[in-house]
């Protein structure tokens, strides 16, 4: 069985771009988290880092799933297609939190 995986930088826009929405999910799944989030009625899919890696630096999927309902504010890299579509890279919840990949996938 042979094992692919994406770069970053083939699917997504090397500059970041900041949005402000509402959290609707989170899913806590290989090879990669995802996040939805509504950005002026827009549904978002945001790919972050690996569970393996959010839990390598404390991070569970509960530190996520607590922004579930809440207005949020994303920092992505977007979707080179113009998808409603990103890479998360900083989440901060609505109590100033926040929680940040600053590695790689």
């Amino acid at each position: 069985t042979a094992w692919a995986h994406h770069s970053v930088s083939a699917l997504f826009d090397a500059n970041l771009v900041a949005l402000k929405g509402t959290m609707t999910r989170v899913e806590w799944v290989n090879p990669h988290i995802i996040i939805y989030v509504t950005v002026d009625g827009e549904e978002w899919k945001l790919e972050s880092s690996a569970p393996s890696f959010w839990r390598s630096v404390g991070v569970r999927a509960a530190d996520f799933s607590r922004g579930n309902g809440q207005a949020v504010a994303v920092e992505l890299h977007s979707a080179r297609s113009g998808a409603h579509y990103g890479y998360l890279r900083k989440i901060t919840f609505a109590n100033g939190d926040f929680l940040e990949a600053t590695s790689g996938n």
